[in-house]
């Protein structure tokens, strides 16, 4: 919840999260969903140990996965379907009811 307030540090992260002032976890992770979504058939159990090695839960990895997902899904629709970019404020205000409701909320049980 911190990082949602510090507005450098997303900015720094987004424009490059190599040499942003991330944790070590965030960093893993961070590689992990590029890998993800650039080049998802190189991922292997290696990929996943490398994330429990940071620290981080396989809870915490499968909820970035489904992070990961839905904005993938969305980009794509709204790349196919020529959608408008909605403003900053606007992009906040989901940000914040996704992080509040959680993502895990709106996937398919089991």
């Amino acid at each position: 919840m911190l990082a949602l307030k510090d507005r450098d540090l997303i900015q720094a992260a987004l424009a490059n999260w190599r040499s942003a002032r991330v944790t070590q976890p965030q960093r893993a992770m961070l590689g992990f969903l590029e890998k993800l979504t650039l080049h998802p058939s190189t991922l292997g159990d290696h990929d996943i140990q490398l994330l429990r090695d940071a620290g981080l839960t396989d809870q915490a990895v499968e909820e970035a996965i489904r992070v990961c997902f839905a904005f993938t899904i969305m980009d794509r629709l709204a790349d196919a379907l020529d959608y408008d970019i909605p403003s900053e404020a606007s992009t906040q205000r989901a940000g914040r009811l996704l992080f509040m409701a959680g993502y895990g909320h709106s996937s398919l049980p089991g």
